[in-house]
C-alpha cells in the first residue's frame, strides 16, 4: 500500500507591530508634505472663480480640487457675492472673514449685518444652519471662507441646497436645481 505524504505550506510569523509601523510611515509621509510643499498659496484669479449654485467662488484649499497644498483638511474660498446668493443648509460650524464691502447674512432666518473687516460665525446647531448672504456695496462684497473638514464631517453635517443663485440660474437657464428653485429674496437696505 501506497503512502500518502502530504506537503503543508508554513504560514509566516506574524510581523510584530505591524500595525504600528504602517501608522508610524504614514505619520512620517503627512509630516513631510506639511514640510515639502509650498507655504503660500498665491491669491485666486479672476478666470479660475467659478459660477455654482452658491454664486460665484475662488478655491483656495480643497482637496478634490488640489492635490499640492499642505493643510488637506481645510476648505478655505473666497465667495464673490454680487446681489444675491444661494441659499444652504448644514450644521454649520465655518468662518468668514468679510474681506470687502457690506451686507448682511441670514442665518436660519434672522439677519446679520457685516462690513468689511468683520468675522461671521457660523455657530455648529443640530438642526442645521440655513444662510443666504446678500451684497449691499455697488460693486458687490466678497468674504474668505474657512471650513475644517474633521468637524464637518465628525457632526455629519448635510449639505442641501434650499435656493439657487440667480445669476447661476440665468447663466445655465435653470430653474431648479436638486429641489431648489431661484432665489427670489430681495435686498434690504442697512440697519447698521
Amino acid at each position: 500500500m501506497a503512502e500518502q505524504v502530504r506537503t503543508r505550506t508554513r504560514e509566516g510569523e506574524p510581523n510584530p507591530g505591524e500595525k504600528y509601523m504602517g501608522i508610524y510611515g504614514d505619520r512620517e509621509k503627512f509630516v513631510e508634505r506639511q514640510t515639502a510643499l509650498p507655504l503660500v498659496v498665491k491669491a485666486v484669479k479672476p478666470s479660475e472663480y467659478e459660477l455654482c449654485p452658491q454664486g460665484l467662488i475662488g478655491w483656495y484649499l480643497h482637496p478634490q480640487i488640489f492635490n499640492d497644498r499642505c493643510l488637506e483638511e481645510w476648505w478655505v474660498f473666497i465667495h464673490d457675492i454680487r446681489g444675491v446668493s444661494g441659499r444652504h443648509r448644514h450644521q454649520g460650524g465655518l468662518v468668514l472673514f468679510i474681506i470687502d464691502g457690506h451686507g448682511y447674512t441670514t442665518v436660519n432666518g434672522v439677519r446679520y449685518d457685516w462690513k468689511k473687516g468683520d468675522l461671521v460665525l457660523l455657530p455648529l446647531l443640530p438642526e442645521g444652519c440655513e444662510h443666504q448672504h446678500f451684497a449691499l456695496s455697488p460693486g458687490g462684497a466678497k468674504w474668505l471662507a474657512f471650513i475644517h473638514r474633521p468637524t464637518f464631517n465628525e457632526v455629519g453635517s448635510e449639505l442641501v441646497q434650499t435656493a439657487i443663485d440667480p445669476e447661476w440660474a440665468a447663466e445655465y437657464n435653470v430653474s431648479t436645481w436638486k429641489g431648489a428653485t431661484v432665489a427670489s429674496e430681495a435686498l434690504t437696505p442697512s440697519r447698521r
